[in-house]
């Protein structure tokens, strides 16, 4: 199936039943329990332009680009609304989510560690700042594994989110 709404997808998450696509500075929510008929519930507008999303439990996480992390409550999600934010001091590119932290790749200030156990309130807990521009990051056990534009990719150690350090690093061509 398909659903078709105009604009540039940037992010796409999936919780259960439901479809999560961030876009040119909105984001969708679809119904993709019939996956052959995915059914648009709902949306919202973050003030930054989206770029990336991810869920956990009655939540969603944004990448918001100029205005850094913002927390949607997707409890109903009829009606998504933002929660929370916090404004990272770069541009917010990637996001991923791991208990009570999310890891924000944040173009030109690197990787920022944001203390979400305060959906409503998310405080600064630790950052690392790489020698790039963090245009993604990925989480495996202990380590932030970040894509950092002409620096390839930096790995960072995320044992303690309130000071990040640096494992190690592959320069890609």
């Amino acid at each position: 199936g398909y659903y078709s709404i105009p604009g540039l997808y940037r992010g796409v998450a999936v919780s259960g039943a439901h479809l999560f696509i961030v876009r040119s500075g909105n984001c969708s929510v679809f119904d993709i329990s019939d996956p052959t008929n995915p059914t648009y519930l709902n949306g919202f507008i973050t003030p930054g332009g989206a770029r990336d999303i991810v869920v956990s439990g009655d939540y969603a996480f944004v990448a918001d680009f100029l205005y850094g992390l913002q927390v949607i409550d997707i409890s109903d999600p009829f009606f998504p609304q933002i929660l929370g934010t916090y404004d990272t001091p770069g541009l917010a590119w990637s996001v991923a989510v791991s208990g009570d932290y999310v890891y924000v790749s944040d173009y030109n200030s690197g990787l920022q560690v944001i203390d979400i156990s305060d959906p409503a309130s998310p405080t600064l807990a630790g950052s690392y700042d790489t020698p790039g521009s963090a245009t993604d990051v990925a989480l495996s056990g202990d380590y932030a594994y970040v894509a950092d534009f002409h620096y390839g990719l930096q790995v960072i150690d995320i044992s303690d989110p309130a000071s990040p350090t640096f494992a190690g690093s592959y320069d890609t061509p």
